[in-house]
Protein backbone atom coordinates (compact mmCIF):
# COMPACT_ATOMS: atom_id res chain seq x y z
CA UNK A 1 0.00 0.00 0.00
CA UNK A 2 2.98 2.27 1.01
CA UNK A 3 4.17 1.75 -2.49
CA UNK A 4 0.96 2.22 -4.37
CA UNK A 5 0.85 5.77 -2.60
CA UNK A 6 4.19 6.52 -3.28
CA UNK A 7 3.82 5.89 -6.75
CA UNK A 8 0.74 8.12 -6.97
CA UNK A 9 2.52 10.91 -5.76
CA UNK A 10 5.70 10.65 -7.86
CA UNK A 11 3.15 10.21 -10.97
CA UNK A 12 0.97 13.46 -9.73
CA UNK A 13 4.50 15.40 -9.66
CA UNK A 14 5.66 14.05 -12.82
CA UNK A 15 2.38 15.45 -14.48
CA UNK A 16 1.98 18.63 -12.93
CA UNK A 17 6.11 19.24 -13.84
CA UNK A 18 4.97 18.20 -17.22
CA UNK A 19 2.51 20.65 -17.31
CA UNK A 20 4.37 23.96 -15.84
CA UNK A 21 7.09 23.06 -18.72
CA UNK A 22 4.54 23.23 -21.23
CA UNK A 23 3.34 26.33 -20.15
CA UNK A 24 6.68 27.65 -19.43
CA UNK A 25 7.55 26.64 -23.31
CA UNK A 26 4.08 28.29 -24.63
CA UNK A 27 5.19 31.65 -22.44
CA UNK A 28 8.68 32.03 -24.30
CA UNK A 29 7.09 31.16 -27.86
CA UNK A 30 4.82 33.94 -27.83
CA UNK A 31 7.72 36.56 -25.91
CA UNK A 32 10.00 35.68 -29.29
CA UNK A 33 7.10 35.95 -31.84
CA UNK A 34 6.63 39.35 -30.21
CA UNK A 35 10.31 40.29 -30.07
CA UNK A 36 11.35 38.98 -33.82
CA UNK A 37 10.24 41.79 -35.80
CA UNK A 38 10.37 40.68 -39.87
CA UNK A 39 11.65 43.74 -41.43
CA UNK A 40 11.35 43.79 -45.28
CA UNK A 41 14.28 45.20 -47.41
CA UNK A 42 14.61 46.31 -51.14
CA UNK A 43 17.92 45.26 -52.65
CA UNK A 44 20.27 46.78 -54.54
CA UNK A 45 23.83 45.67 -56.10
CA UNK A 46 25.35 42.29 -55.01
CA UNK A 47 22.74 40.55 -52.64
CA UNK A 48 23.43 41.03 -49.00
CA UNK A 49 21.83 40.29 -45.45
CA UNK A 50 21.50 42.52 -42.47
CA UNK A 51 23.32 40.17 -40.46
CA UNK A 52 26.76 41.20 -38.89
CA UNK A 53 26.10 45.23 -39.72
CA UNK A 54 27.55 47.61 -37.35
CA UNK A 55 25.95 51.00 -36.09
CA UNK A 56 27.01 54.58 -37.80
CA UNK A 57 28.48 54.81 -33.98
CA UNK A 58 31.00 51.77 -34.37
CA UNK A 59 31.63 52.98 -38.01
CA UNK A 60 32.42 56.60 -37.07
CA UNK A 61 35.05 55.42 -34.75
CA UNK A 62 37.27 52.99 -37.42
CA UNK A 63 36.83 55.99 -39.80
CA UNK A 64 38.45 58.32 -37.15
CA UNK A 65 41.33 55.71 -36.99
CA UNK A 66 42.32 55.45 -40.28
CA UNK A 67 44.33 57.79 -42.72
CA UNK A 68 44.02 58.96 -45.96
CA UNK A 69 44.32 55.68 -48.17
CA UNK A 70 43.01 52.95 -45.62
CA UNK A 71 40.75 51.08 -46.54
CA UNK A 72 38.35 47.86 -44.46
CA UNK A 73 35.98 45.53 -45.57
CA UNK A 74 32.99 46.62 -43.85
CA UNK A 75 28.93 46.32 -43.42
CA UNK A 76 27.12 49.43 -41.61
CA UNK A 77 23.36 50.38 -40.93
CA UNK A 78 23.02 54.10 -41.37
CA UNK A 79 20.00 56.92 -42.65
CA UNK A 80 20.52 58.52 -45.77
CA UNK A 81 20.88 62.42 -45.57
CA UNK A 82 21.21 62.60 -49.35
CA UNK A 83 21.03 61.15 -52.47
CA UNK A 84 22.17 62.45 -56.29
CA UNK A 85 19.59 63.93 -57.98
CA UNK A 86 20.52 63.46 -61.53
CA UNK A 87 20.31 59.39 -61.25
CA UNK A 88 21.07 58.61 -57.77
CA UNK A 89 25.11 57.54 -58.67
CA UNK A 90 25.54 57.78 -54.92
CA UNK A 91 24.32 58.98 -51.34
CA UNK A 92 25.49 60.63 -48.17
CA UNK A 93 24.98 59.14 -45.02
CA UNK A 94 24.90 60.53 -41.49
CA UNK A 95 27.63 59.38 -38.78
CA UNK A 96 26.73 60.23 -35.15
CA UNK A 97 29.75 62.47 -34.89
CA UNK A 98 28.02 65.15 -37.44
CA UNK A 99 30.60 63.81 -40.62
CA UNK A 100 28.93 62.39 -43.82
CA UNK A 101 29.90 59.38 -45.52
CA UNK A 102 30.22 59.26 -49.24
CA UNK A 103 28.66 56.30 -50.59
CA UNK A 104 29.69 55.49 -54.37
CA UNK A 105 28.22 52.09 -56.18
CA UNK A 106 31.39 49.49 -57.20
CA UNK A 107 31.39 50.11 -61.21
CA UNK A 108 28.44 52.35 -61.02
CA UNK A 109 26.18 48.94 -61.57
CA UNK A 110 23.50 50.15 -59.73
CA UNK A 111 21.53 53.45 -58.71
CA UNK A 112 19.51 54.11 -55.61
CA UNK A 113 16.09 56.05 -55.42
CA UNK A 114 16.33 59.61 -55.61
CA UNK A 115 13.68 60.14 -52.45
CA UNK A 116 15.19 57.70 -50.14
CA UNK A 117 16.65 61.05 -47.79
CA UNK A 118 16.05 60.03 -44.45
CA UNK A 119 15.73 56.12 -44.58
CA UNK A 120 17.50 53.76 -42.88
CA UNK A 121 20.18 51.14 -45.34
CA UNK A 122 22.78 48.92 -45.33
CA UNK A 123 25.69 48.92 -46.66
CA UNK A 124 28.21 46.10 -47.98
CA UNK A 125 31.60 47.03 -49.12
CA UNK A 126 34.44 48.91 -48.62
CA UNK A 127 34.55 51.99 -45.64
CA UNK A 128 38.48 53.82 -47.07
CA UNK A 129 39.04 57.73 -46.20
CA UNK A 130 39.95 59.94 -49.04
CA UNK A 131 41.08 63.22 -50.10
CA UNK A 132 38.27 64.42 -52.88
CA UNK A 133 39.86 67.60 -54.88
CA UNK A 134 37.70 70.72 -55.40
CA UNK A 135 36.21 70.16 -58.70
CA UNK A 136 34.93 66.57 -57.78
CA UNK A 137 33.70 68.60 -54.91
CA UNK A 138 32.06 70.97 -56.96
CA UNK A 139 30.57 67.98 -59.64
CA UNK A 140 29.01 66.36 -56.16
CA UNK A 141 27.42 69.76 -54.90
CA UNK A 142 25.67 70.14 -58.77
CA UNK A 143 24.39 66.65 -58.69
CA UNK A 144 22.89 67.05 -54.98
CA UNK A 145 21.04 70.25 -56.49
CA UNK A 146 23.47 73.14 -54.39
CA UNK A 147 22.88 76.28 -55.55
CA UNK A 148 25.54 78.59 -57.44
CA UNK A 149 26.50 80.32 -54.35
CA UNK A 150 27.41 77.10 -52.35
CA UNK A 151 29.12 75.43 -55.36
CA UNK A 152 31.29 78.75 -55.56
CA UNK A 153 32.47 78.57 -51.90
CA UNK A 154 34.33 75.08 -52.51
CA UNK A 155 37.99 75.97 -52.75
CA UNK A 156 40.11 73.36 -51.17
CA UNK A 157 40.55 69.70 -51.02
CA UNK A 158 38.54 68.23 -48.18
CA UNK A 159 38.93 64.74 -46.40
CA UNK A 160 36.04 62.60 -46.04
CA UNK A 161 34.96 59.52 -45.45
CA UNK A 162 33.82 57.37 -48.06
CA UNK A 163 32.43 53.54 -48.94
CA UNK A 164 32.39 51.96 -52.34
CA UNK A 165 29.29 49.52 -51.70
CA UNK A 166 29.15 46.56 -53.95
CA UNK A 167 25.50 45.87 -52.20
CA UNK A 168 23.13 47.97 -50.25
CA UNK A 169 19.79 46.96 -48.70
CA UNK A 170 17.11 50.16 -48.44
CA UNK A 171 14.51 49.71 -45.45
CA UNK A 172 11.39 49.57 -46.37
Amino acid sequence: MKYIFTILVMLALFVSCKEDQKQIDDLASVETEDQIQEVAYASFGKEITATNAITAERMAVHFESMSVGDTVDSKMIAKVDEVCQAKGCWMKLDLPTGEQVMVKFKDYGFFMPKDISGKEVIINGKAYVNEVPVDEQRHYAEDGGASEEEIAKITAPKKTYSFLADGVLLKS
